[in-house]
């Protein structure tokens, strides 16, 4: 990598962040982190789970510190939860010195991609109009990336492609 910034992934549940973000890290030779993942692995426990035994709170406390600490190594791909940017310490380590990317849905699609999902706690939760509203909520917030790429008539080998030509005229 040119630079020691790193590429994030950002995004509503069921953007594509993980698979998107995998794809990155692969063809540039990078190292992939899933911040959800660093936290199920930390933790021993499912994010579900988390949210049931210890609540939402406890859970942000602990998505902040791991994915600070995260953003500290060189040229790795991270692909954050789908709440991580609306922490504003995070927020502003990422736009003070990485590479943001949001994969922009519609409404429509990730409705489709995430209601019923059990292992989403937010969604499982939610009536369509609930999680419509908090699309709209974090939609404000993930305007604040440094580039958006808006993905519902693209392929995933589309977005990767995007993704990349967007990096190497960085």
């Amino acid at each position: 990598m040119k630079l020691k910034e790193n590429l994030i992934f950002l995004g509503m549940m069921g953007a594509g962040k993980t698979s998107i973000g995998s794809l990155v890290a692969k063809k540039l030779k990078l190292d992939f982190i899933d911040i959800d993942k660093e936290i199920e692995n930390e933790i021993g426990e499912s994010i579900k789970k988390i949210f049931e035994k210890k609540g939402e709170i406890y859970f942000r406390k602990f998505e902040e510190k791991i994915t600070l600490k995260k953003l500290k190594l060189n040229s790795v791909v991270i692909s954050l939860g789908g709440g991580t940017f609306a922490n504003i310490n995070i927020r502003k380590e990422i736009l003070k010195s990485h590479l943001s990317f949001w994969l922009n849905w519609s409404d429509s699609i990730l409705l489709n991609r995430i209601k019923n999902s059990k292992k989403r706690p937010l969604a499982y939760n939610s009536t369509d109009n609930e999680l419509i509203d908090l699309m709209k909520k974090r939609s404000k917030i993930y305007s604040k990336a440094l580039f958006e790429i808006k993905c519902d008539k693209l392929s995933k080998d589309q977005i990767v492609k995007k993704i990349l030509e967007i990096y190497e005229n960085h």
